[in-house]
């Protein structure tokens, strides 16, 4: 059934493909401004869960959370009690947008049906990038995607007699994996291909967490293309090739990223950006398409610092876009205007926070820039538990305009970034960053906060550089 066979009826249908943060996000604030008599809501959701936190996943790896159902912030029973029709183990295959439809399989039992709609929110979020390696495939290789996965790892955890660890690739993911299998008891090794840890970080930045993870016992070798994943007369993984070298493991951890998932959208012509996401206006609407919306990690968002596209799939952002999409789709209004980049991470007790441009990213766009690297400390430096920051800071020369900010250091470092995001949001110079007016005790921070230490230093740097 397609668009016309509904018109006039007086009730509508919304088809949300992906049941996580911004498709089930977009459904609920739809629901919310419109009842079932007004729009149907179907969702398809090809896993076993909706709305749960993958971002969550090494903690729960890791012990810290010890039940898999609190990732779970509602369940498909929840949703359906509010009159959203989730269809689990349910995958859209194809998107005919000309009639108005989608076409289903159910995964358990190969059944194929059509369904039509007036409204399309395509939330298919990312697929974890798999190198198309030798043995990639191999019992003792796991991603950490789903809920799924990481019940996947746990179990080969748990039933494993070995206890060395090999974890592919030094982001986000990478080193959070790596702390959740330290504190497992197994022995870690970090494989990654550029020479320092979180490439989202400078280099001098990333050295920093690499030197930290190695105090942790954590051995990181960058460098390290990945050539083959090494498996015994049982199949089963026993080692991972790397430049030359061969690194003895009983578990291999995935995280070299992701990208994201438009295979359908792609399919059906819908215009992709750079990153291969899907491109929309500030109303999360696709380009060029009145009844289609998308939103999560299978988009690209506007960079408010570079004035350009950019892929950054966050789960924050995704739940922004569902409540903006939702709005929308009910008839109401919301925009999301772009993003500065901000993301916070830990490994161990060494948090990493970066918000804004690189110096390569100033670079690529053409910007002018001072970058300044200042020491500090998360409290007063007499205070007990003070601990050691270190803030670096990007800024435009001539303006003194904030382009980006980095912060690496123990506890009370990470969420300091959050100053540098909302004063790129705002546009604001290093001279105004230097003069806010941030709240001050010895127990939180010293008389001069971290961030303002190194908004002070790039401004003496771009008044040099001018």
């Amino acid at each position: 059934m397609g668009r016309g066979a509904r018109r006039g009826t007086g009730r509508q249908r919304l088809v949300v493909v992906g049941g996580d943060a911004a498709g089930m996000s977009a459904a609920s604030q739809a629901r919310r401004l419109k009842g079932p008599d007004e729009l149907e809501i179907v969702a398809f959701e090809r896993g076993r869960f909706t709305s749960y936190s993958a971002c969550g996943i090494p903690y729960w790896v890791g012990g810290e959370v010890t039940d898999r159902d609190r990732l779970v912030a509602r369940t498909p029973e929840q949703h359906r009690a509010r009159d959203i029709d989730v269809r689990l183990r349910t995958e859209v295959v194809e998107l005919d947008l000309d009639r108005g439809r989608v076409r289903t399989r159910d995964l358990e039992s190969g059944a194929e049906a059509w369904t039509g709609y007036d409204r399309l929110v395509l939330a298919t979020g990312a697929r974890p990038v798999r190198p198309p390696l030798p043995g990639i495939d191999a019992p003792g290789v796991h991603g950490v995607q789903t809920l799924d996965d990481g019940q996947a790892l746990i179990d080969r955890l748990d039933g494993s007699p070995g206890r060395r660890a090999v974890v592919v690739g030094a982001g986000y993911i990478g080193v959070e994996m790596a702390e959740a299998l330290l504190g497992r008891g197994y022995e870690v090794t970090v494989l990654n291909r550029g020479e320092q840890p979180m490439s989202t970080l400078d280099p001098d930045m990333g050295e920093l967490v690499r030197a930290a993870m190695d105090g942790m016992g954590i051995t990181t070798v960058g460098g390290a293309e990945v050539t083959e994943v090494l498996t015994g007369p049982d199949g089963d993984v026993r080692a991972v090739a790397a430049g030359g070298a061969e690194y003895p493991a009983d578990v291999v951890v995935l995280g070299v990223g992701v990208e994201p998932e438009t295979t359908l959208a792609r399919a059906a012509g819908l215009p992709l950006g750079a990153y291969g996401g899907l491109l929309t206006d500030l109303a999360m609407r696709v380009r060029g398409r009145e009844e289609v919306w998308a939103g999560g990690d299978c988009v690209e968002v506007l960079d408010l610092v570079s004035g350009r596209e950019r892929y950054v799939p966050l789960g924050t952002h995704a739940n922004k876009h569902g409540q903006v999409i939702g709005a929308n789709v009910a008839g109401g209004y919301g925009t999301f205007p772009g993003v500065v980049g901000t993301a916070v991470s830990k490994v161990c007790s060494l948090e990493i926070a970066r918000t804004g441009l690189r110096e390569r990213d100033a670079r690529e766009v053409g910007l002018r820039y001072v970058a300044v690297t200042a020491e500090s400390t998360s409290r007063a430096g007499y205070y007990p538990g003070a601990a050691p920051m270190t803030v670096k800071m990007i800024a435009e020369r001539r303006t003194g305009r904030l382009l980006g900010t980095q912060i690496v250091g123990r506890e009370g470092a990470g969420k300091r970034v959050d100053i540098a995001a909302v004063a790129l949001t705002a546009g604001m110079t290093v001279e105004r960053v230097a003069a806010l007016d941030l709240g001050y005790a010895p127990p939180f921070s010293p008389v001069w906060d971290p961030v303002q230490v190194a908004a002070r230093k790039a401004v003496a740097a771009v008044r040099e550089a001018d």
